[in-house]
Parts: structure tokens; sequence; C-alpha cells
């Protein structure tokens, strides 16, 4: 389990046996409900491709979009149009979010919106995100973005810049479904289909 997960789980079992202290049995909903908080908060190990081209998905999920579009100018003004794969989670995925590649952060960048259900469109222009731009090993610039969606609430980002990260390494996470954007440098196209499954860290996106 992400240590970020520790309160909310002792929340919900301290819930239980107060429910379960009331009325036992009222602590059937509670147990289930401390699991269900404890499988969210998940964090299984994964194991990154060897290939040092590759860019991998940041999140566990769906390809919801495949578009071309600039990197958002807080990141980077006067950007040509790139390949932007965007990668839905249900509330079911894992939401512990991993490098696409190795490389440094160069820029961070919080933006507060709405809360549009993550797999539109507008949810990269409208709703609540934190933008990352990186410069990979090879000197590649890609950008990524954590994004909130109609659940989610909380983007956690556990990146700074000019931290340098290896290839699928913890970077973040978002609480309770959401979505992640990657934009891959020009010239590079992505490597996936819409409705294709993602495992973070370690499904390849595309090749640099």
């Amino acid at each position: 389990m992400n240590p970020e997960g520790r309160r909310f789980v002792l929340f919900s079992a301290l819930l239980a046996a107060v429910l379960a202290a009331f009325w036992l049995p009222l602590a059937v909903p509670g147990v289930l409900l401390t699991l269900g908080v404890y499988l969210f908060f998940r964090d299984p190990e994964r194991v990154p491709p060897t290939d040092p081209l590759a860019v991998v998905s940041p999140a566990d999920g769906i390809v919801c979009l495949l578009t071309q579009t600039p990197i958002p100018a807080a990141l980077l003004p006067d950007s040509p149009p790139v390949w932007r794969v965007s990668v839905f989670m249900s509330v079911l995925d894992v939401h512990v979010n991993r490098m696409p590649a190795a490389g440094t952060i160069i820029k961070t960048h919080y933006i507060p919106g709405k809360f549009f259900n993550a797999s539109l469109d507008k949810a990269s222009e409208d709703n609540e995100r934190h933008l990352y731009l990186m410069r990979t090993e090879g000197g590649h610039t890609l950008a990524f973005v954590q994004i909130a969606g109609l659940i989610a609430r909380r983007i956690l980002c556990l990146a700074r810049e000019g931290q340098t990260l290896a290839l699928g390494e913890r970077f973040g996470l978002i609480r309770f479904g959401s979505r992640l954007d990657v934009y891959l440098p020009p010239g590079v196209e992505p490597a996936v289909r819409v409705g294709q499954i993602m495992v973070a860290g370690e499904t390849p996106i595309a090749r640099l």
C-alpha cells in the first residue's frame, strides 16, 4: 500500500469499529469500506522495459483519447502540435503515477479548476491539473499532466523541479478516478490505440 493511504485506511477501520459497536451487522459495510480504501491505495511493484528509448504509460487504465495538440503554454509557449496520449483511470485502477521516461523535471505548474468527467477532452483545459515538463536522458523534451476527474479531488505531486527520476519511478498519485496526459516529443507517434489497457511503468506508449 502507498504510504499516502495509511490514514485513510485507519479512518475507515475506526469507522468500522464504531459501527460494529453501535450494531454488529454494520461491521460488514465498515469492513468492506476499509478493504475498498486499502485496494484503492495499493501500490504494486512494476518492471519497466529495458528499451532506453521507450516511453511508458504513467498510469493504469484505458487509453481514452489520442489527439494532436500543442504542449500547454504554461509549460512551453509556442509549442507545435504533438501527439497527446490520454489514459483514464477508474476508481478500480491503481492510482500511483509513474514516470513515462527517465530524465529530469525542468518545470512543474499547478492549475486549479473544475471537476468534469476526466474522459472528456475538455478536461485537459478546464479541470484541476498538475503539469510537468521533462528532458529525457537522450535530450528529448516531453510533458505529462495529472488531471483531476469527476470524483478525484486531490492531486498529489511527489516530484520537484530539478529532480532526476528513473523510467517508471513514482512521481505522484491522484485520489479516486482521474486521467494522465502524455505529450510526446515532435515527430514521435503513439504506439497505442484508443481502448487499449495500460499498466503504469510497464506498457510502452511510444518509442523515441
